[in-house]
């Protein structure tokens, strides 16, 4: 900084900050203006867990130290007499003294937190009432604490025994790695009851369970006693007692913080605590698991129906309908029927993942379940569906895009929306009602009867089962013609194109003998879907991206397929031997983005179709084909005639695995895709039903810096830092710095620039490789080959194979499932 003293405005408030260049925490480098500008991120999660609590604070003025040397930390409960006039405070009589504590209400106080370097704010389970004298707690917490031998993985096996105790005491609860070692669990109270009544309920808990588990569970806090156990401390619910705010960071050797996280998380192995870069990516992402606490939903009687969903939007910032007034009722537990003059919405939802969104109105409410592989159309189909918050009847008309930034941020389209004749609704279990849609809608006009039950052995209490089920109503007088045909919903997949089904990394002995298999050749291109419409093929990417201006040549190859067809294929670069050539994709793609036409028309570029997933019928009306067996898919696709050097259909082979992939070196490919001939086609999904086997090995990666350039690269780069998603948050991957050509090197380090952030977004980064990095935002997919990973887990003599501007970071996995298992 040029100066070290300035003065900021926050929240209306003016405040003199200095210093923010001191380094609070040595071993990431994190400054004190970074830590000012963590709380003011957090702050729309971390506020309603703070304010109007008395705030003790643990200040670091001289920032963390390291394990050698650590840093003095002041444990501060009064106001300093140095403290802004406008700070909110109360004072709190005890039994010798009485102390002011100022109360975390505004971003403004969270600003001078970070000013005098208090890491860590602490927090009662009671807030001041409107007289300023305190109340009777709001939430009960249990500290879960690992005693010598014990870690995080413990913890969490206790935190799912305590999950379903305090769920049979109507106290659902939710996790917190608390950013030292252990887990918080918070539940939410209605205020009826005292702390020391909450206490002595926590402390039978915790003794009840050391009873059951003795050999895991210890409510002594005896250290003698604790040893391969973990404490379960139920003395926070003391009036007298705090625990760390959640959202707060740690004064540990690394800016860790009190996460909330989700059950599945903690279902989950591999465990660990978050650091505040990966928390603000997390709310980014819309990813508050503590949001229904916040938002008091636990402590009413008659709950606010639509405060988690209120809790994770700003009107001002999203297009969604956002009402101040709440939606009354409060849910039932008895089973209803007939609920005549109900309506349901099914939305197509391009976010990080695409999903649809199905909901049926009930109790004033769109009660919402996301399911991320469509309705099913055909009986006998079973889909996951992930119960969420309920959303306002508005909703059921809302088309458009969610901001970046935003929660859900993408873009959400009506798949269909209609009526809704409720016939059973057994809360928490089952659900059963029959759908009419409208004319061209995905439910193809005719009435739908659902199913929906609750699955919570799937992997988490929020999972259920949606299907058809097998006694459907009969179709009215109106659309009989639609019912006489099985699959009328198909028209919807000419207007939304879905994303291409996907084939799993294997070896040759993943192609079981028992199952009749076929064989492709894999290409070396970009995936498409193709939609056929009026004479001109339309191109999507796997996420959704219309591909016409950079294949505009394509569109021709309409005129070739039947109007309303939908196939699945590859877009090719063929090189002077008329193999496919992924480096001369990229410079075709480079020169149409450039304008340089004469240079992009000397590369031949080709279409190959290898899946038809919409057809027209004998009626001519479109037929969806996802419901066939391959084997049958590619018998309507191979009927096809395609006389265009633009396009071909490839032959698939029906011999051994091996007489395959023997092919596929003889030509020159990268590889084979077995296909199980039974296998449907499922949009989006990896199922193991193909499988691809490569001759080299290749992996998709995602930038996430750079090293500044030497010599004839100054003016580019050295080498990319890479990583790769893995069961918690980015894990880094290594460096590549070979294969780049000199224009790629430019574009590259052109795109780079404009991506500066100041921390690495990945994990377990050597110190060799922070030294000279340039940090990005995980924006930017790339492609390498490599020969093998090292003990660390870090790509081994990789090399550049171009940017895949037809990914997006949350499609990349690692290939192989071993790497998979051990990241």
């Amino acid at each position: 900084m040029a100066r070290k003293e300035q003065f900021v405005e926050v929240a209306g408030r003016t405040l003199k900050v200095s210093n923010l260049d001191k380094v609070l925490y040595p071993a990431t480098g994190t400054t004190k203006g970074e830590v000012m500008d963590y709380f003011q991120q957090v702050a729309p999660a971390l506020l309603p867990h703070a304010a109007w609590r008395p705030a003790t604070r643990k200040r670091w003025v001289d920032g963390v130290g390291t394990a050698a040397e650590p840093g003095k930390v002041f444990f501060r409960k009064d106001l300093e007499e140095s403290a802004p006039q406008w700070i909110p405070r109360a004072k709190l009589e005890h039994k010798t003294h009485a102390n002011t504590y100022p109360m975390v209400n505004d971003e403004a106080v969270l600003a001078w937190i970070a000013q005098v370097a208090a890491l860590e704010i602490h927090v009662p389970q009671w807030r001041f009432d409107s007289s300023l004298d305190p109340a009777n707690p709001d939430r009960l917490v249990l500290d879960l604490d690992p005693g010598p031998g014990t870690g995080l993985e413990q913890c969490a096996e206790v935190a799912l025994i305590c999950r379903e105790i305090l769920e049979g005491m109507k106290l659902p609860s939710i996790p917190v790695t608390s950013g030292s070692k252990g887990i918080h669990l918070y539940a939410g109270l209605d205020g009826k009851y005292s702390s020391d009544q909450i206490s002595e309920v926590a402390k039978e808990l915790a003794s009840a369970l050391q009873k059951d588990h003795p050999q895991l569970v210890v409510s002594s806090m005896k250290r003698s006693l604790r040893e391969n156990k973990v404490l379960v401390d139920w003395s926070q619910n003391n009036a007298a007692k705090t625990t760390v705010c959640p959202y707060s960071l740690r004064g540990r050797s690394r800016p860790t913080v009190a996460a909330p996280r989700t059950w599945q998380e903690v279902e989950a192995t591999g465990l660990e605590q978050l650091e505040y870069p990966e928390v603000l990516d997390r709310l980014q992402d819309g990813i508050d698991p503590l949001a229904p606490l916040a938002a008091g939903e636990s402590a009413r009687e008659d709950p606010d129906r639509l405060a988690v969903y209120r809790s994770k939007r700003d009107a001002l910032q999203t297009p969604e309908p956002v009402p101040r007034q709440t939606a009354t009722a409060g849910r039932t537990g008895s089973s209803q029927s007939a609920d005549s003059g109900s309506s349901f919405v099914i939305q197509e939802h391009h976010a990080r993942r695409l999903h649809w969104d199905f909901r049926l109105e009930h109790d004033g409410v769109l009660v919402s379940w996301a399911v991320p592989k469509g309705p099913p159309l055909e009986s006998g189909i079973q889909r996951l569906a992930v119960m969420t918050e309920d959303h306002p009847l508005s909703y059921g008309s809302f088309e458009g895009r969610i901001p970046k930034g935003q929660y859900g941020a993408g873009e959400v389209a009506i798949w269909d929306a209609g009526t809704c004749r409720i016939e059973k609704w057994r809360e928490g279990k089952e659900v059963i009602a029959v759908l009419q849609g409208k004319p061209g809608g995905g439910l193809g006009a005719i009435p739908r009867r659902f199913v929906l039950v609750h699955a919570p052995g799937m992997g988490g209490k929020n999972n259920w089962l949606l299907q058809l089920a097998k006694d459907q109503p009969a179709a009215d007088t109106a659309t009989d013609d639609l019912a006489s045909e099985p699959v009328q919903a198909a028209a919807y997949l000419s207007r939304r194109p879905p994303r291409p089904m996907l084939a799993t990394a294997g070896t040759a002995e993943d192609i079981s003998s028992t199952q009749d298999w076929s064989f492709e050749m894999k290409w070396d291109g970009y995936r498409a879907i193709g939609v056929a419409r009026g004479g001109t093929l339309s191109l999507f990417s796997r996420n959704g991206h219309e591909l016409g201006a950079d294949f505009p040549g394509l569109a021709e190859l309409g005129c070739l397929l039947p109007d309303g067809s939908v196939v699945d294929g590859e877009i090719v670069a063929l090189n002077e031997a008329g193999r496919p050539d992924f480096s001369l994709l990229q410079r075709y793609v480079a020169a149409m983005r450039k304008k340089q036409t004469r240079q992009a028309r000397a590369i031949s570029i080709q279409y190959l179709l290898f899946d038809a997933l919409q057809l027209p019928s004998a009626s001519g009306r479109p037929e969806d084909l996802t419901g066939l067996p391959y084997a049958e898919r590619r018998r309507r696709l191979d009927s096809l005639t395609l006389e265009h050097q633009s396009a071909k259909i490839p032959p698939a082979y029906h011999g051994t695995v091996a007489e395959a992939v023997r092919i596929s070196q003889d030509i020159g490919l990268e590889g084979v895709v077995a296909k199980d001939c039974a296998s449907l086609y499922e949009p989006g999904s990896r199922n193991g039903s193909w499988i691809k086997l490569k001759h080299e090995i290749h992996q998709e990666v995602i930038v996430i810096g750079w090293r500044k350039g030497l010599g004839a690269r100054s003016s580019s780069f050295a080498s990319l830092l890479l990583a790769v998603p893995g069961r918690d948050g980015l894990r880094y991957a290594g460096r590549v710095g070979t294969g780049f050509s000199d224009a790629q090197l430019t574009a590259i380090r052109h795109r780079l620039e404009k991506l500066g952030r100041k921390t690495p977004p990945a994990k377990d980064i050597p110190a060799a490789h922070r030294r000279d990095a340039h940090w990005t935002s995980p924006k930017l997919v790339g492609e390498v080959r490599y020969s093998e990973l090292t003990g660390t887990g870090l790509l081994r003599h990789p090399v550049w194979r171009g940017l895949r501007e037809d990914k997006e970071p949350h499609e990349v996995r690692w290939e192989s499932t071993s790497i998979i298992e051990t990241r």
